[in-house]
């Protein structure tokens, strides 16, 4: 649980970042100064050959002398079974290093490749506990869409598609050596994911700004100032796409929210997270949108548990106007506009918009992540209880 003061931290990001218009084209002289030979290049969907990024990424390797292989199909919600197979032809190519192309789903595949590729067992065995990683194949990134984080975060989720379980691993191993950031890449990503992606991103500061610890008044600032510039850009990239400035601001600040230097010195939350891990891997919805539905469930439920820091988050980032005799008045003033946001950039805020069903809240309930305690989150723990009070509040 959290004290009163900063906590003790160690804060490592090893990444490179290569920020700008054709960033994507350094990406053969990095890896090759990496020392990489041979490359497996993990993406999504046939957008990124249409769009010419992957024949520009294939010209740069050639130009640098580095051989590759590809694998495409990573998805939403990346799934298990795809990670077996890129650690399959990762071996057999006799790779030495993986390139992923695309947003946090390619991004968390080739994450969880580079952790199983070295490893004798199941990659799985990291993800349900039965292992810590201890090596990885090194890994880089070009990023096409400003929401998860992954490009410089030490975290990595993936669905396991027998029973439908969604769990993360986290280890200073998943960061990747190098990310490449041209916003331009993301110009194609339509309304609903843009929408998704600064939710997400939302999402990933607000789990760090929620927490028990005080004397964190820098860290605050740092989460409120990426909070105010998401609600300020998603609306210019939503209304013009090819705003280079809003997409600048909404990649960079992705990258800001899940590197945790803006949640060193306090203990984060991630309650949320655990409760919607459970919607999208049963519902198959996008992680952004669940966590839409989810978020401002598990804010009403928690108001009581420190109205001041909620209050807070009303004033300074959504402009409210604070109560001094009562701050949970300015608090669920400063949530209603939250959902108010959600709701103008397209996002859902219930059950019934992602098509899920009240009456699975007990088996989202028990399905969700927990500690050996039974509890989820540390901001106020959850048992399971509190999380299905929260799916029920989220049903609306």
């Amino acid at each position: 649980m959290g004290g009163l003061a900063v906590l003790d931290f160690s804060f490592c990001s090893p990444t490179r970042f290569d920020f700008g218009r054709g960033a994507e084209n350094f990406v053969g002289e990095r890896i090759a100064g990496l020392g990489g030979t041979r490359a497996l290049i993990v993406y999504g969907g046939g957008s990124a050959r249409r769009s010419g990024l992957l024949g520009r990424v294939e010209a740069s390797l050639d130009a640098a002398g580095v051989a590759h292989k590809e694998l495409g199909g990573a998805k939403p919600n990346p799934l298990d079974g795809l990670v077996y197979e890129g650690i399959r032809v990762y071996r057999e190519a006799k790779c030495d290093f993986i390139l992923s192309v695309g947003g946090g789903s390619a991004i968390d595949t080739a994450k969880a490749i580079a952790l199983g590729a070295p490893y004798g067992g199941g990659f799985w065995d990291f993800f349900d506990g039965a292992a810590v990683p201890e090596r990885a194949a090194p890994h880089g990134v070009i990023l096409t869409i400003a929401a998860a984080g992954s490009e410089g975060s030490n975290s990595c989720v993936i669905t396991k598609e027998a029973g439908r379980l969604k769990r993360g691993v986290n280890s200073e191993l998943n960061r990747p050596a190098f990310a490449l950031l041209n916003p331009e890449l993301t110009y194609g990503v339509d309304a609903y994911q843009t929408a998704c992606g600064a939710t997400d991103i939302m999402a990933h500061v607000l789990e760090r700004y929620f927490t028990n610890e005080r004397g964190v008044d820098l860290t605050d600032r740092l989460c409120e100032a990426i909070l105010s510039a998401v609600a300020s850009a998603a609306p210019v990239a939503l209304a013009n796409p090819t705003d280079y400035d809003a997409r600048a601001q909404l990649m960079w600040a992705g990258m800001l929210a899940h590197n945790n230097s803006c949640g060193v010195g306090r203990e984060a939350d991630f309650a949320s997270h655990q409760i919607e891990h459970e919607l999208s891997a049963m519902y198959d919805v996008a992680h952004g949108a669940g966590l839409a539905v989810v978020f401002p469930a598990w804010m009403r439920f928690q108001l009581d548990h420190d109205p001041s820091r909620f209050a807070q988050f009303a004033v300074r980032v959504w402009g409210c106007e604070m109560d001094f005799h009562r701050p949970e008045r300015a608090a669920l003033a400063g949530i209603e506009r939250f959902e108010a946001f959600l709701k103008s950039i397209g996002m859902p805020l219930t059950f019934a918009e992602i098509g899920a069903d009240p009456a699975d809240i007990p088996e989202l309930a028990r399905k969700v992540k927990k500690s050996p305690a039974g509890t989820t989150g540390a901001f106020r723990p959850l048992d399971e209880k509190a999380i299905e009070a929260i799916y029920r509040i989220a049903v609306r």
